[in-house]
């Protein structure tokens, strides 16, 4: 459920308040267990975001940084967002923290609870690649799923690998990351009635879980 929803002029304004709030978690969590782990969403939306947080002061050599999702392809395509994740964020500051990648890593399904998790959401109501029509997103979205699984959908271009809903919502924080006005009427009609199939997004926003929305134009 939505518990808050921040609202920007630019997305320079959100990136730099994101990556503020984010920090405080991540040194909060430091604080109470020794460590952090981030759970970060590729695209071009986040860049910004990223920017700004790999210059965040934190204790980085004891944040763990992963990806909610990624395309089944080699760090060298420019389609992966390992490969992104280590241009922008994982830079500065940041460039002390350890990542842990998902393609052809099965081990990345044994990473803890993420303290903060960073969810995008498509134009067709998908979030993480828990896409609409996709061949394993029943299972995916069910109390029994693995943490960690493979799934190919026609609107998702390459075969991807994804942690799964109830992974996701045991993450401590979890914040949806949206752009643009088609966005917005996006998320509008993902919080209205229909099947959670026809746009997985709803997974998570019916959940009981807090999800704080941030937003620009």
């Amino acid at each position: 459920m939505i518990v808050a929803r921040n609202n920007f002029s630019t997305a320079e304004s959100l990136a730099q308040r994101l990556s503020v709030n984010v920090g405080s978690s991540l040194r909060q969590a430091i604080a109470g267990s020794g460590k952090a782990v981030l759970a970060v969403s590729g695209g071009t939306t986040p860049q910004k975001f990223f920017a700004h947080l790999s210059q965040q002061k934190i204790n980085w050599s004891q944040v763990t940084i992963t990806l909610i999702d990624e395309r089944q392809v080699d760090e060298t395509s420019p389609r992966s967002n390992a490969a992104l994740v280590k241009a922008v964020l994982m830079q500065n500051e940041a460039a002390a923290a350890f990542f842990v990648p998902l393609y052809q890593n099965p081990a990345a399904a044994d990473l803890s609870n993420f303290d903060v998790a960073i969810l995008g959401m498509g134009d067709d109501g998908h979030t993480a690649s828990l896409f609409p029509g996709g061949d394993t997103l029943s299972q995916a979205l069910s109390d029994s799923a693995p943490p960690l699984m493979a799934i190919s959908a026609p609107g998702a271009g390459e075969p991807r690998i994804t942690f799964s809903l109830q992974k996701i919502l045991s993450s401590r924080e979890i914040i949806l990351h949206i752009q643009g006005v088609d966005k917005a009427a996006t998320l509008e009609k993902a919080l209205g009635q229909g099947d959670v199939l026809e746009m997985p997004v709803r997974a998570v926003l019916r959940s009981s879980k807090q999800v704080e929305v941030y937003w620009c134009p």
